[in-house]
């Protein structure tokens, strides 16, 4: 609030009656002692040896003169450049080179020294940033990775680590290792061994125990469940949101105890090993195979930059074959590239990207599927996934669209470069490529000597075999038909898979 002239005047006028009458102290009182008008003069002169003695025998700085000025006030602006500060700045100097030793910063004094170029300083920063980052990570792998260790799971609660240790560690992590049944998988499902009764009794008599089910030696156990503990530093930890929220509330977590608590974790050893890296170095080397653990851990913890780079790692190492097609692959070496094993699960992949919200994965999925999508149109997975797409619309129109299917049709069109309207694009799509079989009355004959066949009964050259075709240039589209050119054949397999998925959509009973 910006007060007018005369309320400034009545408060000055009111604050000064109270100063007289004792009820207020004077911040800066009225000094006409000879000690005062010395350190006065001497802030006028810039004279720091006086000025220091006066403060030394008491003077007060904050005190004015008849003239209302203060002693810091009357310093002038280059006072301190001036030629009693000589001692003064070879003793600050000294320090920082001390300083710079002790604290192990060998680059401190050309830092200052260089200040004014900022290249230099920027080149020095990043150089600084890099040296600073490894040695944290070398401390975080010889004081953290080197101290975990493995026990059982059901002991993992029992562990007492104190808090006064030598890594400085303040909590435990806790990961629990996959169940293992030592290869054996106890399903009921796909045994087809026959069942046989080796117990004596009638034959009426009534099973015990569900049909199918494996029996287990007694002489065999499972091996026990295995837990690896992560002595880890809480300041680390509050990288992520969820960690911090623990820590920062009444919760039993963040409660300080005489032996360090152990904190589960909802993943595996390796993907909090990969989580720690990241919290405590910035590094994430993530692998494909652990990608899809990484991203949902990290989006339990909210650790939203380890999430991009999670998706990051899936949507680039996990395209493999998602190249499309060429105008020079055949459907021959389509077919082969088709038979390679995928790097990911793709259908895991989207629903990946749906559970935690990276569009990323979203796109990544739809365009994978696009270029791949007559390996997958068959499928009931495939089909289960439409119906999973189509149901994320809460209260769904008739009208509404559904979100994947519109993605593989729009980068099924890039795939078959008919995403662009081309002025002889429309004549593909539309010519219809017939493929005449020979008939049967005429037969042809084989010239000896001659490199040409013809026909008997027209006495015309025979028509090209079906291998003939392929080795001219031409292509077989997704039915086994041939088409003219690779162009042609691109067309017709578009139609086929569009036609697909219309088939699809009727035999779902959805409207999209």
């Amino acid at each position: 609030m910006v007060l007018s002239k005369d309320q400034l005047e009545a408060r000055l006028h009111a604050e000064h009656e109270q100063i007289l009458e004792g009820r207020l102290k004077d911040d800066n009182p009225l000094d006409v002692s000879p000690a005062f008008m010395t350190l006065c003069e001497a802030c006028r002169r810039g004279d720091l040896k006086a000025c220091q003695e006066m403060i030394t025998e008491g003077a007060n700085i904050n005190a004015r003169d008849q003239f209302d000025y203060t002693p810091l006030i009357l310093i002038p602006a280059d006072a301190v450049v001036g030629s009693g500060t000589s001692v003064e700045d070879q003793d600050v100097l000294s320090g920082i080179e001390k300083l710079s030793r002790q604290l192990e910063i060998r680059g401190l004094w050309d830092g200052i020294l260089e200040g004014g170029d900022r290249r230099i300083a920027r080149q020095r920063r990043t150089d600084e940033v890099a040296k600073g980052r490894d040695q944290l990570d070398q401390w975080y792998r010889e004081n953290v990775l080197k101290h975990k260790f493995t026990i059982e799971t059901k002991k993992a609660c029992d562990v007492r680590w104190d808090r006064k240790n030598a890594i400085f560690a303040d909590v435990l992590l806790q990961a629990d290792e996959d169940v293992d049944l030592d290869g054996e998988k106890v399903t009921a499902k796909g045994n087809d061994t026959a069942l046989k009764r080796n117990t004596s009794g009638p034959h009426s008599g009534i099973p015990v125990g569900p049909r199918g089910a494996v029996s287990r030696s007694p002489s065999r156990s499972r091996k026990p469940r295995k837990s690896t503990l992560f002595p880890v530093h809480r300041a680390m930890l509050l990288r992520s949101e969820f960690f911090l929220t623990m820590f920062s509330s009444s919760f039993k977590e963040a409660q300080s105890t005489q032996y360090l608590q152990v904190i589960p974790v909802d993943c595996s050893p390796d993907v909090l090993e990969v989580i720690l890296t990241f919290l405590y170095t910035e590094k994430a080397d993530i692998s494909l195979d652990l990608a899809i653990d990484v991203l949902f851990a990290a989006d339990q913890l909210m650790i939203e930059k380890l999430k991009a780079k999670a998706a990051v790692v899936i949507s680039t190492l996990g395209s493999g074959n998602i190249s499309s097609t060429s105008p020079g692959e055949n459907a021959g070496s389509r077919h082969e590239s088709l038979q390679q094993p995928d790097p990911v699960n793709i259908y895991d992949v989207l629903r990946a990207g749906w559970l935690t919200r990276v569009h990323r994965l979203e796109e990544f999925a739809a365009r994978y599927l696009a270029n791949r999508l007559e390996h997958y149109i068959d499928e009931e997975d495939f089909a289960e996934l439409i119906m999973e797409s189509a149901s994320r619309i809460t209260k769904r129109q008739e009208t509404d669209s559904i979100e994947l299917l519109d993605d593989i049709r729009y980068y099924l069109s890039e795939r078959f470069r008919l995403r662009f309207e081309d002025s002889g694009i429309d004549e593909i799509m539309n010519e219809k490529v017939e493929v005449e079989k020979p008939s049967d009355a005429h037969t042809t004959i084989q010239a000896a000597g001659d490199d040409e066949a013809f026909d008997v009964a027209t006495d015309q050259p025979a028509r090209p075999t079906s291998d003939e075709l392929l080795n001219d240039g031409r292509t077989r589209t997704l039915d086994g038909a041939l088409a003219g050119d690779e162009f042609a054949s691109d067309a017709i397999n578009y139609q086929i898979l569009v036609g697909k998925i219309d088939g699809l959509l009727e035999r779902l009973k959805l409207d999209a």
